[in-house]
């Protein structure tokens, strides 16, 4: 009798997979979320590996396919993963697809350029602030943005995993899309995505209190990738070596980085894993700043449930590590 029960459990199990929606994410981060969500029905496929660029990854006849074959397709926007904006055109009507940059409820904040910046992040203390945050801009937002024409992502800030509020909302998106796709697998999906936001809110509270002490030390990132982070902790970003990271800054931009590290005293110069850090080092001659790495993909952390948050958990020490002092 045991073993009968096991059978039709494992047969069970087997339906359950193979009537499961096949789903393909852009990027790792993503993928994480996702791979959280589908937990025990099925694992998501990740197209652009965490330790390559989205900005200038090229679609390998393999990705085009996993495209074709999909049931859902996540993915940021044009303004990251450019290469993808073609292939999903021709998938209209056929895959149900999610693009992050115009998804309802999605916090979407404008790129800025590179080089110097103002103020301070104030850190996020609402997650129902929608009309303060909602992607159709007024006409002065749209106005300002259309003089940030050459800032690295389009008009807003692609880089929006990197808030808490945005990830509990990918989640939220996604639990909705497969409920509606597969409706089989809809109490596992439902679950599934309850632990998730529950580990969300955990770890935002951790980050949270592990990010107070430093908030207010000025520091230069590669290029602008945080400002998410930046915004949802209360971090004091002062500007950005290059405005696109696959454009080398010319001898302007880094004497006008070296002139922000010194007026602003700046504590920390960050480096990212994906591009050169040679640039850093020289931004940094003649500067008592140190030098750190950030890394917004997670590029050395193996792709699964717990990427994203050890990616956010690992920006949070690698920020702490540099600016802090001690």
């Amino acid at each position: 009798m045991s073993r009968l029960i096991v059978v039709l459990f494992t047969l069970f199990l087997t339906q359950a997979a193979l009537a499961a929606p096949k789903v393909v994410v852009s990027i790792a981060p993503l993928h994480s979320l996702a791979a959280g969500v589908m937990a025990g029905v099925a694992e998501p496929q990740l197209l652009i590996a965490a330790n390559a660029s989205p900005h200038a990854y090229a679609l390998r006849p393999s990705d085009a396919r996993a495209l074709n074959q999909a049931n859902l397709v996540l993915w940021v926007g044009e303004g990251l993963e450019s290469t993808m904006t073609q292939p999903l055109a021709s998938l209209s009507g056929k895959a149900h697809i999610i693009e992050l940059a115009e998804a309802e409820g999605m916090w979407l904040l404008p790129g800025r350029k590179g080089g110097e910046w103002e103020g301070h992040a104030q850190a996020e203390t609402s997650h129902h602030d929608e009309h303060k945050h909602e992607h159709k801009h007024d006409h002065k937002d749209a106005h300002r943005q259309e003089d940030q024409h050459d800032h690295q992502h389009g008009d807003i800030d692609s880089h929006l995993w990197l808030a808490p509020r945005n990830a509990r909302r990918i989640v939220e998106l996604l639990r909705d899309a497969l409920l509606e796709l597969d409706p089989v697998n809809a109490a596992r999906y439902q679950h599934n995505a309850e632990e998730v936001l529950r580990e969300i809110d955990a770890l935002e509270q951790r980050l949270r209190e592990q990010l107070a002490p430093v908030s207010n030390r000025p520091y230069i990132v590669f290029h602008d990738a945080y400002q998410y982070f930046e915004q949802s902790f209360g971090l004091h970003a002062a500007g950005a070596i290059t405005i696109s990271p696959e454009r080398a800054p010319g001898a302007k931009r880094i004497t006008e980085i070296r002139r922000v590290i010194t007026e602003r005293e700046a504590v920390c110069v960050f480096s990212e894993p994906q591009f050169r850090p040679a640039m850093v080092s020289v931004v940094l001659e003649g500067s008592a700043a140190r030098q750190g790495e950030l890394d917004p993909l997670g590029s050395t952390l193996t792709p699964s449930a717990q990427q994203w948050f050890g990616l956010m958990q690992k920006m949070a020490d690698d920020l702490h590590a540099c600016l802090n002092p001690e």
